[in-house]
Order: structure tokens, then sequence, then C-alpha cells
């Protein structure tokens, strides 16, 4: 995933001095004070700045430099505070932080309906397509914030989403700082990992309390033999949120649903939709219409496999068998283990963390010219580390933060926030922060394919070289954001990729080729489940952001029941379902629809994955470009043809 925000803001001059290439310092808060005073200093400065951007010329003035600029400055003020409260060990730094956020936000919705500033901007010197691609974007941004609405409708679009951050807040800090436990005896935690529970802690009856975070939770709903054992964890995890969260959630949803009303529009849906490449809430049913098609009657054959699997392990008759959600991940492995001998557990002795790490760094290395130097920093906990990013003639391109391993209040799933971003004609290099979740006893292939995924964000933010910071790196159309870190993923299933492993890691024992090609035909496995369930997803996001606002759980229960596994009584998967209630609301389909133009950008390196000529072509045609450039254009450009779906299709058709 990648953590996303788009922001105008305003920086201390109108347009920023050069600034020498040094690698980025992230700034360290001891304090919520710290935070507060920063926070203050910053506001004070923007109300100031924003008078100044006003009172330019009418016509003619280099409004889109001022802008940008005034983006500069926030993001170093606000980028590292949009971090913490996502890594941050201590509470009221991340409160602080968040309150600061809120402080902003109102700001910024204020300077986007500055109705002086829309009317210099429409008339902004622009010299040629990047220049008039950044003020349609930058108009594009005024409006939607309400600058053309009546006053009192402009009011109410202020309050709607001042009302918006603060229940977004709210909903991921009950997710992230969840401190629910499950206790279970060793008995009960028969087939799962013993690196996962030994060293837990234990209740006074001596059972093992294991949290819910992914390193915990997913070894015992995938390998817990006993079927209570994983429906108990399965059921804790969705519950994470709670009641208070889909309370949240339905005030979000209405909220936006309000907001979108202003501006004529029926559905929130529609009225985000139409600034992305799907065009529209209709184009994007359509689409997953024409996924389902592809997929369902896989996933009716995936689930018969997984009937079969449970009868056999229960020793009762298939007609008996009903597989249940907390079944699926297991008998799933179960299968892949039994016809193609993969056992996922059993590859975290292959790739120890920070080598792995190391890997992906190599990746980068090969095919884009790009290398990682450790670079010593005080930061916001003493496992996260500072790289500098270099090219090969050992110029700065940015800097890259790395959070691995699970902690207490921590974000708990993997993404990357893509926080400063690059410049050209200012000289501003990029920073970006990357963080995960890993067991600290090594990765699985799978989880080495999320460290790639999110790894492919790191380098779209730090490989950008826009002209200006607001389009820079990861700030693409949405439902194109998630193309360049998608398209890396196959990488691990290479052997030739592989391979590099050997090279930052010569004491870990190789992946034997044989076994590679064994995983690579594995993960094809049950592919109809896992497109069902992305399916679900979007369309239920579409759904609740659409022309009619739902309660969130009755929507989903409806939904979900109608799905194969149908829903379970008592679940609230809604609660924790934090895309849809930040900025992915109404783009969850975009993870699908970014893969679609992945699997066609993966066929130019389907004679080498690691072909540096190729590499650089993608560097320079994709990655380089941000958003300055129309996600289509930037296909056509790598390609050297339109972009078409023939090989996401044919990639659903692989078993």
């Amino acid at each position: 995933m990648q953590a996303r925000r788009l922001l105008i803001g305003l920086a201390a001059s109108l347009l920023a001095p050069l600034a020498a290439a040094q690698v980025y310092q992230f700034p360290r808060y001891e304090s919520a004070a710290q935070v507060r005073a920063d926070c203050d200093r910053l506001l004070a400065e923007l109300k100031q700045r924003r008078r100044a951007i006003a009172a330019l010329p009418a016509r003619g003035a280099d409004v889109l430099g001022a802008l940008d600029a005034l983006n500069q400055r926030v993001e170093d003020a606000m980028g590292p505070l949009w971090l913490l409260p996502a890594v941050h060990p201590a509470k009221p730094v991340r409160d602080a932080a968040e309150a600061c956020d809120l402080a902003y936000q109102r700001f910024n919705t204020a300077l986007l309906q500055d109705v002086r500033i829309h009317s210099n901007l429409k008339q902004a010197a622009v010299a040629d397509d990047i220049d008039r691609r950044l003020q349609r974007d930058l108009l594009d941004a005024f409006e939607d914030s309400g600058v053309a609405l009546p006053p009192a409708a402009r009011a109410r679009a202020t309050r709607l989403n001042d009302a918006l951050t603060k229940q977004t807040q709210d909903f991921e800090r009950r997710s992230r700082e969840n401190r629910d436990t499950v206790a279970f005896t060793e008995a009960e935690l028969e087939g799962v990992p013993g690196n996962v529970w030994r060293q837990a802690r234990r209740d006074a009856r001596g059972r093992y309390v294991l949290g819910l975070d992914h390193p915990s939770s997913a070894p015992v709903i995938e390998r817990a033999v006993q079927e209570a054992t994983r429906e108990r964890m399965w059921r804790a995890t969705m519950r994470i949120g709670g009641e208070a969260n889909l309370k949240t959630l339905q005030r979000i949803a209405t909220l936006r649903h309000e907001l979108a009303g202003l501006f004529g529009f029926d559905s929130y849906a529609d009225f985000v939709t139409r600034r992305r490449m799907v065009g529209s809430e209709a184009n994007a049913l359509a689409f997953l219409a024409a996924v389902d098609g592809a997929v369902r009657e896989r996933e009716r054959a995936d689930i018969a496999l997984l009937r079969e699997a449970k009868a056999a392990a229960t020793q009762q008759p298939v007609e008996r068998v009903t597989v249940r959600r907390w079944d699926a991940s297991y008998f799933t492995e179960r299968i892949r283990q039994a016809r193609y001998g993969v056992d996922q557990e059993a590859m975290r002795a292959h790739f120890p963390p920070q080598r792995s790490l190391a890997f992906v760094f190599a990746v980068a290395q090969r095919m884009f010219g790009v290398r990682f130097e450790p670079v010593e920093q005080s930061l916001w906990h003493d496992e996260a580390r500072a790289y500098a990013a270099r090219d090969a003639d050992g110029a700065l391109l940015g800097t890259l933060f790395v959070d691995l391993f699970p902690r207490p209040d921590k974000y708990n799933h993997a993404a990357v926030w893509g926080f400063r971003n690059v410049s050209t004609r200012s000289g501003r290099l990029p920073a970006a922060a990357l963080v995960t979740n890993f067991d600290r006893q090594g990765l699985t292939l799978d989880e080495l394919e999320t460290l790639l995924h999110e790894f492919g964000h790191a380098l779209h933010a730090l490989l950008s070289t826009t002209r200006y910071a607001i389009p820079g790196g990861t700030n693409v159309q949405l439902d194109f954001a998630e193309a360049p870190s998608q398209m890396l993923e196959d990488w691990v299933y290479d052997p030739a990729v592989l391979a590099l492993f050997g090279q930052v890691c010569p004491e870990c024992a190789p992946l034997p080729r044989e076994t590679i090609e064994r995983v690579n035909r594995a993960r094809h496995f049950a592919k109809g489940l896992l497109f069902g369930r992305q399916l679900l997803y979007a369309r239920y996001d579409l759904a609740l952001h659409g022309r009619r606002v739902e309660a969130p759980l009755a929507l989903w229960a409806r939904m979900e029941g109608a799905t194969p596994f149908g829903y379970v009584p008592g679940t609230l998967f809604p609660a924790n379902f934090g895309h849809v209630a930040s900025g992915y609301g109404a783009g969850y389909y975009g993870y699908l629809w970014s893969l679609v133009v992945a699997e066609d950008l993966r066929t130019a390196f389907a004679a080498d994955r690691l072909d540096a000529a190729v590499g650089r072509r993608y560097r320079d045609s994709v990655l380089a470009n941000g958003g300055q450039v129309a996600p289509d254009e930037l296909v056509r450009r790598f390609l050297g043809r339109p972009g078409n779906r023939d090989a996401f299709f044919r990639s659903l058709a692989i078993e």
C-alpha cells in the first residue's frame, strides 16, 4: 500500500532557493510540546504567505512556481508529522502530530477556497505541457475544495473536510492502537511455528497470549491444526476497530456523500473517479464485472478443492463438509504443500529480514543503477534505519527510511510514505519511509514479494525527477499509483533475480531452483479465491460510496453473504478496512486497475527481468515523470504502444 496525501501548501518564500544535495535529516521529536511549537510556527507562516500568493499580479505571474514552493515548505514541516502517528512509540507525540494535521488541513481547505489565488492560477504563466498539466491538476484541486461554490456551500464544504480529517484519524488510531489478545494452550497451537508463540507472555492459566498483529495472527490462522484455534484468532482479527469504527465509517461515508452532493454529484464515487484513469463509477463497475467473468468459475473450483481437503483431514464425506472463512488459508496452504511441496514457513531461514532488504536494494542496483548506503541518524525508534540512495555516478538521489519490525501502537500493515518530493526546478531531493511488520526470524517468499512491492513505491518516490514537487513521485492518479509497485512483485519468483540473494547473504542457503519453480506454480493455485475477495472489497468500497448511504456492516453482511463463503455473524470486517476510511475511499478498485497496467509493463521485461537497458528506459519513462505526465502516455512511451489488458487477462487464466 502507498500512504498517500495530496497537498498544496505555502512556503517561507514564494520561490524556494536552490538546496545543496544532502541526505535528508529526519527531525527528532521527543515531546508533544516540540510538535505543537513547530506546528504553531508553520501555521503562522502559512497564513502570512497565503496573503502574499493572493497579492501576485493577476496575469502572467509564476503562480505555479510559487504554489510549488509553498507545497515544499509544507512537506518540510508536515511530512514528518504525517509519518509519526504511524511509527512513533510515544502516544503524546502521535496525538500532537494528528492535531497538527487537523489544523493544517483546515488551513489547506481555506487556501484551496481562496478565490484570488484561484483567479491568479487560471491566468498563470504556462510554458509547456508539464506546466499545463500542473495548472489543470491544481485548478481541479481548487474546484474540488469548493472555490466556485456559493458562500454558504463553500463554508459547508470546509466543515465537511474538517470533519472527514478528524473521523479518518479516529478510525486509523483505533485500529493502530488495538491491544486485543487471544490466549491459547500449547496443545491448541499445534502446527503453529514455535517462534510465533514460545516467547509470548503467559496468562494466569499458563496460556500463551498472542496479539492480533500480522506476524502473530497470520501463522495461527494459516497453520493451526485445530479448527477452533483458527476460528478464535480469525474472529478476533475480524473485530479490530469494533463498533466505534463502524459508526465512524458510516459518518465518513455520510460526510463524503454530502460533500459530493454540494458539487451536484449523486455519489462520492462519481465525484472522485472523474479525476482518475477510470473516469467514472460506471466504468469502474464495468471493469470489475469483466474481471468477475474471468474468475468466477475458478473461485467455485477452488472452494470445491478446499472442501475435498477438509473432508480428507476431518474424515467426513465431502457433502457434509462446509469450508469456513477461517479454513480458507489453512487448507489452501495444505493443498500447496501436498500438490507442489511448498511450505512458506520453511522459507524464513532463507530470507533474514535485513538481508532481504539488502536483496531489494541489489535488485534496484541491477535494474536501475541505484545503490543504497546506510547513514547514521537518530530516528523515532532504535530499530529504524536511514539510507542514502545514490546514482551510478555517486550523485545523491534521495533518502529512504526503513522500519521493519512490529511493536505496540505501530501501523500494523506495510506501506510507504513519500513525504518529501523532488523538484528539479529548486534542486530539491526526495525522502520516503518504508514501514513493515515482518517476523524477526525471516520472511516467507510471500512476504519478500510484499517487501518488493512496497520498495516499488519507494523507488517511485526516490527516482522521480519532476520539475515541480506537487506531481512528484507517487503523487499520481490513484488508480495508477499501485502499478509501479505491483509490477515488481513477480520478480521474486524468478531464479535469476533470487540469485542476487547469494550476493548479499553468502551464508544464506539458496532456495533451490526447482523449489522456486514449484512456488511459482503454487502461487497460481486459489487465484479464483484471491481475486474473488479483491472484487468483493472493490465493489463494497464503491457501494459504500454510491448513490445511497447504507450502514457499513449491513451492507457488508449483504454483499459478503452473496459470496460462496457467506457472511459470518458477529464479525465486523469494515471496522478495520483502513483503505476505505482513508485516501483509497471509492478507490480500492484501483488495485485491480493498476494490476492491469502492471501486467502490461511487465511484458517489456519478459526476456530478462534484470535487463539494465529496459530498466533504465522504465526509470526514465515511468518513474522519473511521477504525475507530471498522464499515466496512459507514460505507458505508451515505455512500451512503444498504447496499453492494453491482454497480459492481465492472460495472467488470470494461468493455473
